[in-house]
């Protein structure tokens, strides 16, 4: 095994730290903020982060998508205010540690095909779609940021979610 569970669950809570290190950058009055008509916003992002890594990992302890389930994760995603997504957000540090104690090595070796697009093992799904997904989605984010001035933030905050030290 290339990652063991517990540096799995280290990996995916970091993503929730600089996730919320880069939601504390956005502008109020920029949530709004989309680079094309057909894009989320800033906010629809967010909300779309708040329930999208909890409910891959449900298919991945399935193996299957359930369109219902997620139908139902994004319409509660989807009420939320600013304030109860980052919340939301924020529970997905103990929330994925809960989601995966459960996991045993076989089973995070098992096969699964959630999409119907070729089986993979569920270890290599949650990377693969989960862990990944959060970076990309991440990064999307800071690119909004920074299409909306927010000119200071750069590697650091994108991949340490942490400022860079002032200069002196």
């Amino acid at each position: 095994m290339v990652l063991t569970k517990a540096e799995l669950i280290s990996s995916l809570q970091n993503e929730v730290r600089i996730l919320l290190h880069l939601a504390g950058k956005i502008d109020p009055a920029k949530l709004d903020y989309r680079p094309t008509p057909k894009q989320r916003s800033t906010f629809e992002l967010l909300k779309y982060l708040s329930m999208m890594g909890p409910a891959l990992i449900e298919a991945a302890r399935t193996g299957v998508f359930d369109s219902a389930a997620w139908t139902a994760e994004e319409e509660k995603a989807a009420a939320r205010s600013f304030d109860e997504t980052l919340a939301a957000i924020a529970a997905q540090k103990d929330g994925y540690a809960k989601q995966l104690a459960t996991f045993s090595d076989e089973d995070m070796r098992g096969e699964v095909d959630p999409f119907g697009m070729g089986k993979t093992s569920r270890g290599s799904f949650i990377v693969n779609v989960v862990l990944c997904g959060c970076a990309a989605y991440r990064t999307q984010l800071f690119l909004y940021l920074k299409a909306c001035g927010r000119e200071e933030l750069n590697t650091m905050n994108l991949w340490g979610g942490v400022d860079a030290p002032a200069e002196g």
